[in-house]
């Protein structure tokens, strides 16, 4: 049975520590890979419309579920490009809150905690503020040619992204059984005792 990466590839106890994010989109593409959440692998949504490219490796992070219908996106630089459906391990830093056409769609904020340029960032403030800058930039344009707003506010730091990553942890094992496809037994319960 092949694995799936946003059931099957666990998180540790403690996400305090480094976390696996399964990267979708390499750092520098302007291909959007998404995951196909009944296969596991990965579907071209579309090219970019704009003049941009994915300012660092851009994935989500297994087990989780936002309200938006998607796992946890993770934006995690590296010194280079990572393949599509690898697996970093991520030090959370930060959150960028947005909010787009289908409602809140926060972006945590990640380094490579295995790449020596910046295994020691800890909090999003030791990143270089033009880094910064450049990553909201990049979704405030990235659907500006689709017509699409895109609100960006400014990023928070590590604490308040672990407790977004906390978040779509519980809201994921609530709706795991659904999400992983399993037949629920409660409203087939329900329509036999109406009739």
């Amino acid at each position: 049975m092949a694995t799936h990466p946003w059931h099957d590839v666990e998180l540790p106890r403690y996400v305090e520590e480094p976390i696996p994010a399964v990267i979708e989109i390499p750092a520098g593409s302007k291909v959007k890979y998404e995951l196909d959440k009944a296969s596991g692998l990965l579907i071209v949504d579309r090219i970019l419309f704009s003049a941009v490219h994915y300012p660092a490796n851009y994935g989500f992070i297994p087990r989780t579920y936002c309200d938006d219908g998607d796992p946890l996106d993770v934006l995690v630089y590296c010194q280079e490009p990572v393949a599509p459906l690898s697996i970093m391990r991520a030090k959370i830093i930060g959150v960028m809150r947005m909010r787009d056409d289908k409602g809140i769609d926060d972006k945590l904020v990640a380094v490579h905690a295995d790449d020596p340029e910046y295994a020691d960032f800890g909090d999003i403030v030791d990143m270089p503020a033009h880094r910064m800058r450049e990553l909201r930039r990049f979704f405030e344009d990235y659907k500006a040619l689709e017509n699409k707003k895109v609100l960006v506010r400014e990023p928070q730091g590590r604490e308040h992204a672990l407790e977004v990553l906390r978040e779509a942890m519980k809201l994921y094992q609530r709706e795991r059984e659904r999400l992983m496809g399993a037949p629920r037994a409660a409203p087939r319960a329900r329509r036999r005792a109406r009739r």
